[in-house]
């Protein structure tokens, strides 16, 4: 079966995590409700984890193995959390800037 929580979270591959994640949201023009469900939930963080390794054989199928635990561990700590927010108060992502930009040029 499969190992979650095997092996633990670098501190590149959570950077690669925390972007990815506000990449998506700033794509989506949801950095305001995501922050605010961020802000409300941030003491929930560990538990959110801990469901999502319960509910893994249900949610395996479409997030994948791999992104269902990098994401619960990512999430088993508030100061992640904390991270996320910080990038998307700061304006998510610049990719997802550009990309806004390039729109309006053409």
């Amino acid at each position: 079966m499969f190992d979650l929580w095997k092996d633990p979270l670098t501190e590149e591959k959570r950077e690669e995590l925390l972007d990815r994640a506000a990449h998506e949201i700033a794509k989506r023009k949801l950095e305001v409700a995501a922050i605010l469900v961020l802000e409300m939930h941030k003491p929930l963080a560990y538990v959110g984890s801990q469901a999502l390794i319960a509910f893994s054989p249900f949610l395996i199928p479409f997030v994948g193995f791999d992104n269902l635990n990098n994401y619960s561990m990512l999430l088993s700590e508030r100061a992640n959390i904390e991270r996320l927010i910080q990038r998307l108060e700061k304006g998510g992502d610049d990719a997802a800037k550009h990309e806004e930009v390039r729109c309006i040029s053409t």
